[in-house]
């Protein structure tokens, strides 16, 4: 696949990221892509390695290793290499819905399980499906293709996020007439409002869903099932019905004081600054800003990551991020061999950007809060953090984030971020369609299948399996949308 020699003639090079204080000045995404035949170069550097696996999208030592879509990376690599960018895009589009979205917020875990990367530099698979993606619209390869056959079927999609786009997607191409209802005023849940633009620039879930019209998928947009609309006239009105309403409900922090006014959760705080972004470009007051504030983001993850990121383009005054786990190591130690994820510490584009503007990497690690305070109108002023130690329980043999006593110490806030993760489904909704639900609250269902309890009824997506990565929404809803057209049809061709 690819040039036979090429991973020894070409070197790795990636898409220029445009300078952290140049780029903080707006909310664009930030890389330069590489010339069409600069990308061919990286894909001949697909070697012909026998076992491809960056595909493989296996659990090895815990973690996924490769592509949890199985997307025929060495195929489309080596057509992309030899200029057939249609077939390219034919490949491509055989197992993956959004390859417009992966290639821009996926990790890209098929690079970290690359033969390539053993010894040197991984493949640049992501930017290789990106460059891919972008010619076919270019060019007219991704343009819209209507089922010629309809069956009569009609299928509820409630959430427009990838899962749901995933299963209204595949279903729409087998000719059930599919439904799409979002709570918020736009297409794509996560993508939309959890994801902010300096990744996922929201034109480009426009463009997706406008051709998804055009194929024939209806959106309904801020109608709330369960709440605006009984679940019973849903299955009243449809055959089948796909709950796929993502993990919205946010981890807590449990500490004195949380009462302050001037705490919000990562995904209100992102979500405000897109919708705003969007309908006024930013105009003051209709958004929560961060603004000449000292600001905590307590959560190490993208999501805290995201914050940091556009608490800095607010203008913010400091920015802290707490990570109660110790830092990762900077490379792959003996007992993390590849081709396992790799398990290593990574500067993200927002922590690049608080060092330039900063001068610090604003993580601190093994700590939390220990008390949010607050002035006499409630108001937050500063945080006691606390220090942790890793302790392992003797009779699990887990690893507990213990506090050191006398550890304690202040810092200035006035505004706090929790990106702590998130607990699973909204009880709403589960309620309301009567679904058994697991101890974690998500949506019960027999190990490797998509119905739920209640009859006719399926899920998909992070209310599924919790919350997890864009590229396994998009595998969930692939899968759930087979077991919905088996029971409506007695047998699925997808």
């Amino acid at each position: 696949m690819g040039k036979p020699t090429g991973f020894l003639e070409y070197e790795r090079e990636e898409a220029k990221a445009y300078s952290p204080k140049e780029r903080i000045k707006n909310y664009n995404e930030f890389h330069e892509p590489l010339s069409l035949e600069k990308q061919k170069c990286q894909a001949a550097r697909c070697m012909e390695c026998g076992v491809p696996f960056c595909q493989n999208g296996q659990m090895i030592a815990g973690m996924v290793s490769g592509c949890p879509l199985n997307n025929l990376i060495p195929e489309w690599n080596d057509l992309l290499y030899n200029g057939n960018m249609e077939q390219a895009y034919n490949r491509l589009h055989k197992t993956n819905n959004f390859p417009e979205f992966t290639s821009r917020v996926c990790p890209a875990l098929c690079e970290k399980a690359c033969t390539c990367g053993l010894n040197g530099e991984a493949v640049s698979v992501r930017a290789n499906e990106g460059t891919i993606i972008e010619n076919a619209y270019e060019n007219g390869y991704a343009g819209a293709k209507a089922p010629s056959v309809r069956t009569g079927k009609k299928v509820a999609v409630i959430g427009s996020g990838p899962s749901g786009l995933a299963v209204a997607d595949q279903l729409n191409k087998r000719g059930h007439n599919v439904t799409v209802y979002e709570r918020d005023d736009r297409i794509g849940g996560l993508l939309m409002y959890g994801i902010p633009n300096m990744k996922l620039e929201k034109h480009i879930i426009d463009r997706k869903v406008d051709i998804m019209k055009e194929e024939g998928v209806e959106f309904i947009t801020g109608v709330n099932v369960g709440k605006d609309i009984k679940a019973s006239e849903i299955l009243k009105r449809y055959d089948k019905v796909v709950l796929a309403c993502g993990s919205r409900n946010a981890r807590d922090i449990k500490a004195k004081g949380r009462d302050a006014k001037g705490i919000y959760f990562a995904v209100d705080f992102l979500a405000s600054t897109t919708k705003s972004l969007l309908d006024n470009e930013l105009k003051e007051g209709t958004f929560i800003s961060a603004k000449g504030k000292d600001v905590v983001v307590i959560g190490g993850g993208d999501t805290g990551n995201d914050c940091v990121g556009t608490a800095i383009r607010h203008g913010a005054k400091s920015v802290l991020q707490l990570e109660m786990m110790p830092k990762s190591p900077d490379k792959r130690t003996a007992d993390n061999p590849w081709p396992e994820w790799p398990r290593v510490c990574k500067t993200d584009y927002g922590q690049e950007e608080a060092i330039a503007v900063f001068g610090n990497d604003p993580r601190v690690y093994q700590t939390t809060v220990k008390e949010f305070v607050k002035d006499k109108e409630g108001n937050l002023i500063k945080l006691i953090l606390i220090k942790l130690e890793a302790v392992k329980d003797e009779k699990t043999g887990r690893i507990n984030m213990v506090e050191i006593p006398g550890s304690e110490y202040e810092v200035n806030c006035q505004m706090v971020l929790i990106a702590a993760g998130f607990l699973g489904s909204e009880d709403y909704v589960t309620k309301a369609f009567k679904v058994d639900t697991t101890p974690r609250t998500n949506v019960a269902t027999m190990p490797g299948k998509y119905a739920t309890s209640a009859e006719n009824v399926f899920t998909a997506g992070d209310m599924h399996r919790g919350q997890s990565l864009v590229v396994w929404a998009i595998r969930e809803g692939r899968d759930c949308a087979r077991e919905v057209d088996e029971a409506l049809m007695g047998y699925t061709n997808l």
